[in-house]
């Protein structure tokens, strides 16, 4: 797989990566060992990008990827570009959450971060989400101290403005910007993403399906109770028969191609943009094998056009998260 930099840098990321969320919260039941074998997996396909937090599974989802890298040993972690984030503070069994971005947090975060993952340094740390009262440039020069201390090696900020991004990026590069961007969740088009390509940072977007709804393969009235989606808005009551209505057409613009709704959406992604990397995330070898084959797609402008036309803002219903989701989320 072709591979894009990291911001600025010189770290080189494979074009798709692979969102490590689900392994440990939020989708339903997951296995420990079918998560490490899919990591592995992926990485044997050229996969090298992996993102956590500290908050996935709370805490949970770093040791789950501090034993994949244990279990390769020194070339695996060579290999491997390992994200994790700062500053969701939840309780177990809540998904309501606090922010915190002050300094002494973060450097504590940092460190247990580390023996979570059980690396010496952090190739990507981001602050997850951002507390409105303490300066970006107070958090971001916080975050520029691990790198001097050599705790980090690169900076991000996650769901943040296009002003923000400058901010921050003049008391330190930011090689990567991460929010949610898909065919259905298009709010990065309103300057964030020429923000990025602007000062050379690297647009991560999590969610490129939509959660697994633009797959097709998603029904909400099947979701378990302990499946985040199932109180999310788009997949509930009248927003999901409109939402399905997308995704059917979807599912026939993919058919005729000869790729499958997922391999559409994430080629979308990429043909828009040379410095945008999608981190779908799955639990399964399978899906890693198509998300990867996305990769080699082209799509034409007029391909791209039709993709943009269908899923205006405007034709998808529901906000992307519920109330407690947008804790943090900073609009453009």
């Amino acid at each position: 797989m072709k591979t894009r930099l990291l911001g600025n840098s010189n770290i080189a990321l494979a074009e798709i990566g692979l969102g490590c969320m689900g392994m440990s919260e939020f989708y339903g039941p997951s296995d420990d060992q079918q998560s490490l074998a899919t990591l592995t997996h992926a990485l044997d396909m050229g996969v090298n990008f992996f993102d956590t937090a500290d908050t996935y599974g709370l805490g949970h989802n770093e040791r789950l990827l501090g034993e994949f890298i244990h279990q390769g040993g020194t070339a695996r972690r060579r290999k491997a570009v390992i994200a994790t984030k700062f500053g969701i503070v939840r309780q177990a069994g809540q998904y309501e959450r606090r922010i915190d971005n002050h300094p002494d947090y973060i450097r504590a975060a940092c460190e247990a971060s580390l023996q979570r993952l059980g690396v010496d340094e952090i190739d990507l740390y981001y602050c997850h989400r951002r507390q409105a009262d303490v300066p970006v440039e107070e958090v971001v020069g916080a975050m520029a101290d691990l790198v001097h201390a050599g705790k980090v090696r690169q900076l991000g900020l996650s769901e943040i403005s296009p002003a923000t991004l400058r901010r921050a990026n003049a008391v330190h590069p930011i090689a990567a910007v991460q929010s949610e961007y898909s065919l259905w969740s298009r709010g990065p088009e309103n300057g964030l993403l020429e923000a990025c390509a602007e000062l050379g940072t690297t647009f991560v977007a999590y969610s490129p399906l939509g959660r697994a709804f633009l797959t097709g393969t998603v029904k909400s009235d099947t979701l378990t109770e302990d499946d985040f989606r199932k109180f999310n808005p788009r997949f509930q009551g009248e927003a999901a028969i409109i939402n399905q209505v997308l995704v059917d057409e979807l599912q026939a613009f993919s058919t005729a191609r000869g790729f499958t709704n997922a391999q559409i959406a994430l080629a979308w992604l990429l043909n828009k943009y040379l410095h945008v990397i999608p981190i779908p995330g799955t639990r399964q070898m399978r899906y890693v094998e198509q998300n990867v084959a996305a990769a080699a797609i082209t799509l034409t402008a007029a391909e791209l056009a039709t993709l943009d036309e269908l899923f205006l803002p405007a034709h998808v219903s529901g906000a992307r998260y519920p109330k407690a989701g947008f804790a943090g989320v900073e609009q453009a």
